[in-house]
């Protein structure tokens, strides 16, 4: 008995269900083996009852998977395609390609691309040249409206001022700044963080100038390495940080000579001499209990920030003047000193006119006032001129939101009307 080779080694025999476009349905034997391209022409013998004799029929056809909606690839076979039996699959004729536009369809379509072009400012202002003038308060209107964040740091530099003499006047006054000082010294004095000083230490670092280094860069011990690698020549490095060293006593009492017994009228210039002595030294605690909290606001740029710029060509003292406009950003930094460089350093330490309606309105408020007398609201206002994105902590705070709250509606009032 006779068998042909190719039906020795053909694959398994699939049935696919075989569609076309006009409805006509049938039945084709294909083994896996075969391609998916002679599977098409079997189809299109099929489908036109005989030999396909113009070549252009096999390219002008595919054959689409129904249930995956994909191309089937014609140099692929049966089994690579992972076609099953009772696989539907759809004969379609491909969609020509679009012919290619004539001259004068591409500039007809030109001229209607212009005509429903926008026109531009020249355009505008030739075809309005004859037209009156209205409204023109409106633009002025616009820009007079000023912004909350640029605004809140002159009033908080004017409420500083405000809280230090209405505190200067209490009782207590030392005592209150004390304490306002001592809530500055938590953070910036007593805590050390002992993990990131050890490995300093191990690095080699004297433990004073490591010290100074966490203290600078906020404890980032990467930050803090690389400022002692880059002031390890610096003949400053060990200077200890402003308002780091322990002030002694600023005043005593002066010593006088003890009166004759029967001198009364000396004995009362004592007296009068030794309590304005007192006075004096009481103001001069005051000042330099002023002087710590106003060094502490003392701004301390970032170093990474101070080297990324100044390696784009700028001066270090300006590089320092726009990392403290823009709060430490670089990326802001740099648009600032690419820029009109507005605000300038020399803004940021202005306050606002105290004889405006709104820094008016400000100080009539009851809830300021009272505000202003509690050296938490110093405190606050002095930590928002450092770090401008610590408002939120001092918005939620009880003790000095309300006071912020009132500032933020006193100002959104009156830059409406």
């Amino acid at each position: 008995m006779f068998v042909q080779e190719e039906k020795i080694f053909a694959g398994k025999v699939l049935k696919v269900h075989v569609c076309t476009m006009e409805g006509t349905e049938w039945l084709e034997e294909v083994t896996e083996d075969t391609t998916i391209e002679k599977l098409k022409e079997k189809c299109l013998k099929h489908y036109v009852h005989g030999s396909v004799e113009d070549p252009k029929t096999l390219t002008h056809h595919k054959l689409i998977h129904a249930a995956t909606e994909r191309i089937l690839t014609e140099s692929k076979t049966v089994a690579e395609e992972n076609l099953k039996d009772k696989d539907c699959l759809l004969l379609i004729k491909k969609r020509p390609p679009p012919a290619p536009p004539k001259m004068a369809d591409i500039s007809s379509e030109e001229k209607k691309k212009q005509e429903n072009k926008a026109p531009d400012k020249d355009a505008i202002l030739k075809a309005t040249a004859s037209l009156a003038t209205r409204n023109t308060d409106r633009t002025v209107t616009q820009h007079n409206i000023r912004d909350f964040q640029t605004e809140l740091r002159k009033i908080l530099v004017s409420l500083i001022e405000v809280a230090q003499k209405l505190l200067a006047l209490n009782p207590d006054a030392v005592e209150l700044f004390k304490k306002a000082n001592a809530m500055l010294d938590e953070d910036e004095e007593d805590r050390v963080d002992e993990t990131a000083l050890q490995q300093l230490t191990e690095m080699g670092f004297p433990e004073s100038r490591a010290v100074k280094a966490l203290r600078l860069n906020h404890m980032s011990v990467t930050q803090a390495m690389e400022w002692l690698i880059e002031h390890v020549d610096d003949p400053m490095v060990d200077t200890p940080l402003p308002g780091q060293d322990t002030p002694g006593a600023t005043a005593a009492a002066a010593a006088a000579p003890s009166p004759a017994p029967s001198a009364t009228a000396l004995g009362a210039r004592a007296r009068l001499s030794s309590q304005a002595s007192l006075e004096e030294a009481k103001q001069d605690e005051l000042t330099e209990i002023f002087k710590r909290i106003r060094r502490k606001r003392e701004f301390r740029p970032d170093s990474r920030a101070v080297i990324a710029l100044m390696e784009m060509g700028f001066d270090e003292k300006e590089v320092i003047d726009a990392l403290r406009v823009n709060n430490n950003q670089q990326d802001a930094a740099c648009e600032w000193l690419l820029g009109d460089r507005k605000p300038t350093p020399e803004d940021l330490d202005k306050g606002i006119d105290t004889n405006s309606p709104l820094f008016q309105a400000i100080l009539e408020n009851p809830v300021v006032q009272l505000g202003l007398t509690n050296p938490k609201t110093l405190l606050a206002f002095e930590d928002m001129l450092e770090n401008p994105l610590n408002s939120t902590q001092w918005m939620n705070d009880p003790e000095t939101g309300p006071v912020m709250l009132q500032i933020s509606r006193i100002f959104q009032t009156l830059n409406r009307t």
